[in-house]
């Protein structure tokens, strides 16, 4: 049984994480912004499920986009349990439209939520890790990184592409501390998440009318053929499932990358291909100690 933190837990893939790890016997807090507020009746759901299933499901206030929230969320936890074993990094946020559209400060606040708030969150549960030599952190990414990039979707993909950058980076500097890293790398499913229905848009209107000149409804036709694709069984609790498998196998077997692609976008092979080359780079550095968690 492990304690574990998933941030941005309110819906999507980060409350049926939750939930699925608490099923499977985790204490589990599920983490998101506003709980007094906004999200209130979220708090509320998640304690109905914990008591109708008799599994230890608990919310936790946190802002990945404040240093000082992530701080009181990591003391709050610790407050309550022995140790932090599990970081699962889900926040984040999609945007539509043309890139062009999106002005420098909408990127920057996607940036600041998709990559930064890990930052933030890392920089107050790894100290207690460290210390212990001891965690696991589970990056949750997306297969737009590597795989097919339809447009309209720039903005997010950039940020995802960074998260995963500093996920790999993170996994070789805190190995030595015992810590270890898994990037779950799901593909694009149209139902069964809110990811689209919330996602932003640009704020240069006079540029989107210009580029709706030449790509009208490009991205209606980019859903549907999106949907299209997708096998009729795909399941976006997958995702899920696959976290839980990680969290649950053994210190040290776990995979450093995990797909969940039902439209099969080409990431399999493209980030095959580069975790390889990773591989391969840490052997001739001499450094591929730093690939697995010291035990």
């Amino acid at each position: 049984m492990s304690t574990i933190l998933v941030t941005g837990a309110s819906s999507g893939f980060g409350a049926l994480a939750a939930r699925a790890l608490a099923q499977a016997g985790h204490i589990v807090y599920a983490s998101m912004r506003d709980t007094a507020g906004r999200n209130a009746p979220k708090v509320a759901e998640a304690a109905a499920w914990a008591k109708e299933n008799g599994r230890d499901l608990r919310t936790v206030e946190l802002d990945v986009q404040s240093e000082e929230s992530a701080r009181a969320a990591i003391a709050s936890v610790l407050d309550e349990q022995p140790a932090l074993d599990v970081v699962v990094h889900n926040a984040g946020h999609m945007v539509t439209g043309p890139a062009e559209a999106f002005s420098p400060e909408q990127y920057v606040q996607l940036y600041d939520i998709n990559v930064l708030g890990a930052q933030r969150v890392n920089r107050a549960a790894l100290p207690h890790m460290r210390g212990r030599r001891d965690g696991l952190l589970v990056w949750v990414g997306s297969s737009s990184t590597r795989g097919g990039t339809p447009p309209y979707l720039g903005p997010y993909f950039a940020a995802k592409a960074a998260m995963d950058a500093l996920a790999a980076s993170y996994a070789l500097e805190v190995s030595r501390f015992g810590i270890e890293t898994t990037i779950v790398v799901p593909g694009s499913f149209t139902s069964g998440t809110n990811h689209y229905a919330n996602a932003g848009h640009p704020e240069d209107e006079e540029v989107v009318k210009e580029y709706e000149e030449l790509y009208g409804g490009l991205m209606e036709q980019i859903g549907q053929r999106m949907h299209e694709l997708e096998p009729p069984d795909a399941d976006v609790s997958e995702v899920a499932r696959a976290i839980v498998a990680v969290v649950d196998a053994d210190k040290g077997s776990r995979p450093f990358r995990v797909h969940v692609d039902p439209t099969d976008d080409g990431a399999v092979v493209v980030n095959a291909v580069a975790d390889r080359m990773r591989l391969e780079f840490m052997r001739r550095l001499g450094l591929t100690d730093l690939l697995r968690p010291a035990r």
